[in-house]
């Protein structure tokens, strides 16, 4: 068993084995606890627990946990309804579990020494593509073939459409990446700048006493960005999951109003009818 602290902040963007098991069974049986698996354990009890001490039903009187859960269901709510519009009440619990569970992994990840889940690839990236493929099954599901005319450009000429078009695939594939990257670059990016200030501070702290007198100013500059690095993890989960519900608009509306008299194919159909 491997100690379950990290050796260097800059560890925390790296999965490591924990416990290991192997056993001669069914060919050959490895189990294997990562850091990755035990930290998202670690968020999910969080979250649970987060719930459970905000939980006001047998309560007269709101607690502060309650309050501040009833508020973030409030602005969730809202978010939901105003992006997704009728249909909102389906896809609020998964919006809803979704910004919970990255709003602790970051929060997480700020602790000094302890692994940051949403800076995984593995997480990040796999969030993005599965968002991705969840989204264009549940447009093709309700829109049939005519999802496909989310391609295609209302109001553009014939000539142009092939390249929008392309430009467009281009475009929404695009979705299953960025979605994720964005998340994964701004916390490695944050946290690796943090790490580098620190190092620093670290060695003019342990200098003479004159040059740690000085060192406090920048310690200051330090401690400000640490309050940046914790405003940037809530800000990631809230357009993360502001991003997710723009997504599941588009599938669901094909960015076209329920009082437009021609979707973009018919448009398109009547074009090639007058040529």
């Amino acid at each position: 068993m491997k100690t379950l602290f990290i050796l260097s902040p800059l560890s925390q963007f790296e999965v490591t084995s924990l416990i290991g098991l192997n056993a001669p069974i069914l060919g050959h049986l490895n189990l294997t606890l990562t850091n990755l698996g035990l930290y998202s354990l670690l968020v999910l009890f969080v979250v649970l627990g987060f719930h459970y001490w905000g939980n006001n039903d047998s309560k007269l009187i709101p607690s502060k946990w309650s309050i501040s859960l009833e508020s973030s269901y409030a602005s969730l709510s809202s978010m939901v309804r105003e992006q997704i519009g009728a249909q909102s009440e389906i896809y609020l619990p998964f919006v809803y579990s979704l910004f919970f569970f990255i709003l602790i992994g970051n929060l997480i990840s700020n602790v000094p020494y302890s692994f940051a889940v949403t800076a995984s690839g593995v997480v990040s990236l796999g969030l993005s593509f599965t968002i991705f493929c969840g989204v264009t099954i549940i447009g093709l599901y309700t829109h049939k073939l005519h999802f496909f005319s989310l391609f295609v450009p209302a109001g553009c000429p014939l000539a142009l459409v092939p390249l929008l078009v392309l430009i467009e695939t281009v475009s929404y594939l695009a979705r299953a990446v960025s979605l994720g990257v964005r998340l994964f670059a701004n916390i490695v990016s944050g946290h690796t700048l943090l790490k580098i200030i620190s190092t620093y501070l670290y060695k003019l702290f342990t200098g003479n006493l004159i040059v740690a007198v000085i060192a406090l100013i920048p310690f200051i500059i330090f401690v400000a960005l640490i309050g940046l690095e914790l405003a940037v993890s809530i800000i990631q989960a809230y357009v993360f999951t502001l991003l997710v519900c723009s997504y599941l608009k588009d599938s669901l509306n094909l960015h076209s109003s329920p009082n437009k008299k021609f979707n973009n194919l018919t448009y398109l159909k009547n074009e090639v009818k007058g040529i």
